[in-house]
């Protein structure tokens, strides 16, 4: 049987941290910037962990178990 690829765009979205949690970071940060309020992009700049209704699939994304 061969081998099961993971699934590109997630390997380049998604981070395993030091203590087995997904991180992303957040979109809509790139371009048309000036009609998002000051509260909104301070709130696109950090990251964030993938939610745990959303792990399972996130995981087989990544191919993890």
């Amino acid at each position: 049987m061969p081998k099961v690829k993971t699934h590109s765009r997630a390997k380049k979205t998604f981070k395993v941290t030091g203590s087995g949690e997904i991180a992303f970071a957040k979109a809509f940060k790139s371009h048309l910037l000036t009609k998002k309020s000051k509260k909104r992009k301070r709130s696109l700049r950090g990251g964030a962990l993938v939610h745990k209704a959303n792990l399972p699939f996130v995981k087989r994304l990544l191919r993890l178990k």
